[in-house]
């Protein structure tokens, strides 16, 4: 039985893994972090992750940027792997974690579905052939009017995807408001939809001549993102120090 710390556990996803966890033989949560009270929990809750003196295989994040630091402190005083899910995360922070994951293991993934995982695993392949025939790349997110972050952690790792297959030869613009000029070739446009209780949308938009080509990934539920990082838990919990990803996972 893998033991399981929720880091962020009276949030959406916190309450929805905690849901998904209670009818699973393979994993229980012991403890859970949250500095917001309101949610009754079958597990000790602290306000901050130095108060957690429960013994865990693995801490599941899905708490905020401005929490991470802390986490991965922890999680290496502790020796303890970490599934990392916050998004918004500055590139100082990034750094980090990478520096981190030589001491301990961590898997960090924008998104944790499978369906996500697998369209940015197609998109290194098809991306080379639109782009040779000159086609132009955007990419449009929505979320729902509560996501503090834009554009979602998702959609950049889409546009990675993209971008690799290129040796990151073209440059992401998330606003042209400014600007007056035609559109360069080289570059991915990134625009971030709010509204309503959309729990996540992707489309990436191939534009060329006389033709559009779109990929698209629709969430109906948080649940996927939860069954995924769950999953991710069980993976990581006797790994050693490395950086991870949902691919691994995926095998």
């Amino acid at each position: 039985m893998v033991k399981m710390i929720m880091h962020g556990c009276n949030g959406r996803m916190g309450q929805m893994i905690t849901g998904i966890v209670a009818d699973d033989n393979g994993i229980e949560i012991v403890a859970g972090v949250d500095k917001f009270g309101g949610q009754k929990n079958d597990y000790p809750v602290f306000e901050s992750i130095a108060e957690c003196n429960i013994e865990a295989d693995v801490v599941v994040d899905f708490s905020g940027a401005t929490a991470v630091d802390a986490l991965i402190e922890w999680c290496i005083s502790k020796n303890i792997p970490c599934v990392l899910c916050s998004t918004g995360l500055t590139e100082k922070q990034l750094e980090d974690v990478n520096k981190a994951s030589e001491k301990v293991a961590i898997l960090r993934s924008a998104n944790m579905s499978l369906g996500v995982n697998t369209l940015m695993k197609v998109l290194t392949q098809v991306a080379p052939v639109f782009a040779e025939a000159g086609f132009d790349i955007e990419i449009v997110e929505k979320h729902h009017n509560q996501k503090l972050d834009a554009p979602s952690g998702t959609a950049i790792a889409l546009a990675d995807s993209v971008n690799d297959a290129f040796d990151e030869k073209y440059e992401y613009v998330y606003d042209r408001s400014q600007r007056r000029e035609k559109r360069p070739a080289k570059e991915i446009g990134i625009s971030a939809v709010r509204g309503g209780t959309i729990v996540g949308d992707h489309d990436v938009i191939f534009a060329g001549l006389d033709e559009v080509v779109t990929f698209s990934h629709t969430a109906y539920s948080r649940g996927v993102f939860a069954k995924g990082a769950i999953q991710a838990a069980k993976f990581l919990a006797d790994k050693g120090p490395g950086m991870y990803s949902m691919a691994d996972v995926i095998g």
